[in-house]
């Protein structure tokens, strides 16, 4: 399989709108975070990771013709704030997708684009088959087994991603015992580490690593990476051998 992270920034982006600080102004690209998301495909296969603010935008950049499915870590705005977008490829493959959410997620998605899930729809919305998943409960997906697990973002239940030897965690803070022992040993991580203070519902980077070493990853990712962190330089000297800052854009093969 193939990932490739469409964002990596957290729910503001980066730059901050109205900020003047050093990282929003850096020149170097890798300092330009889209919101977090990503793609993974597989023979012929594409799955979508969340479809935040910045869905359309990152569709365009990395030339995505074609998606079989979208998965939903949560109902935060910056995850799936770009979802009325997806009528572009309910036209384009005449067909509802398939979209992967708990049944919290799919609640607050249903309050939030009211719209797209009305009885009587208006023409052109969105066409979306929402399934219902479970932690814990693996399911097939077009030929994958997709285990969720939950973590907590603060006191809110968000779904964690294992597929194979590869696991996307994005707005963590908290992990169960089950959740902490699915992930033991995984080749590549993908992971979130918002910046070097400690925050109320996501991991800081002595939180990361230390999760990061408990597990024993092979190789860790790390995403949601906010404008109080640092530049994407002086982030990747602070990191271990096994541990990379990601960028947006970046592939890695999984």
């Amino acid at each position: 399989m193939r990932f490739t992270f469409l964002g990596t920034g957290t729910s503001s982006g980066i730059p901050l709108l109205g900020c003047s600080c050093p990282v929003c102004t850096s020149t170097d690209w890798r300092d330009k975070r889209l919101r977090c998301a990503g793609l993974l495909e597989w023979d012929n296969k594409t799955i979508v990771i969340d479809a935040g603010q910045d869905f359309r935008q990152q569709m365009l950049r990395e030339n995505v013709k074609h998606i079989d499915a979208i998965l939903i870590t949560h109902a935060h705005m910056d995850h799936i704030g770009g979802l009325d977008e997806l009528r572009a490829y309910n036209f384009a493959q005449n067909m509802d997708m398939p979209v992967y959410a708990d049944a919290l997620a799919a609640e607050m998605m249903k309050k939030m684009f009211a719209y797209i899930f009305a009885e009587e729809k208006y023409p052109g919305v969105p066409n979306l088959d929402l399934k219902l998943i479970e932690k814990n409960k693996a399911f097939n997906l077009l030929g994958k087994e997709i285990l969720p697990l939950e973590v907590l973002h603060g006191k809110m239940p968000v779904t964690a991603f294992k597929i194979n030897d590869f696991a996307y965690v994005t707005d963590a803070k908290y992990f169960s015992d089950e959740t902490t022992k699915s992930l033991k040993g995984i080749k590549t991580l993908v992971i979130n580490a918002v910046r070097i203070a400690e925050h109320h519902s996501h991991l800081n980077l002595k939180e990361a690593l230390a999760f990061i070493e408990k597990i024993k990853a092979k190789k860790a990712y790390l995403i949601h990476i906010s404008h109080r962190f640092d530049k994407h330089t002086e982030i990747e000297k602070m990191l271990p051998p096994n541990v990379k800052i990601a960028y947006d854009g970046l592939q890695i093969d999984v």
